[in-house]
């Protein structure tokens, strides 16, 4: 039988640790000094004063190397587990594993067709 009761603690944390931050947020909001002026607004260099512009604009290629790393560091992070109880999960479990990485490989197949990788 499936009782509710069982997950009152596990409610109860959910609701303490979203309003947590919540409240620290709108509190920081209230007790904050609002000062605005040239000095507040110009942009922080290490105590040093800014030369020049401060909006550069990067390349995609950071943001497409970025997002191949962290495709495939959360892929490990999904694998490890399941390397660990490989014995216990049986054939099943290693073929939808096969598939994720078979998935994953054809992603970064495309991503090496379209120049994503190349660094020029």
């Amino acid at each position: 039988m499936f009782l509710l009761y069982e997950y009152d603690i596990f409610w109860a944390f959910l609701i303490i640790s979203s309003l947590i931050p919540i409240l620290v947020f709108f509190i920081s909001g209230f007790l904050a000094p609002i000062s605005k002026g040239p000095e507040k607004l110009s942009s922080y260099e290490s105590g040093i004063e800014p030369i020049g512009d401060a909006w550069l604009q990067f390349r995609i290629r950071y943001y497409m190397f970025a997002l191949v790393f962290v495709v495939f560091d959360v892929e490990t992070v999904f694998l490890y587990p399941w390397a660990m109880s490989f014995d216990v999960l049986g054939v099943s479990v290693f073929v939808e594993a096969l598939i994720f990485v078979l998935i994953l490989i054809v992603g970064l197949v495309y991503a090496w067709r379209k120049g994503a990788l190349e660094w020029s």
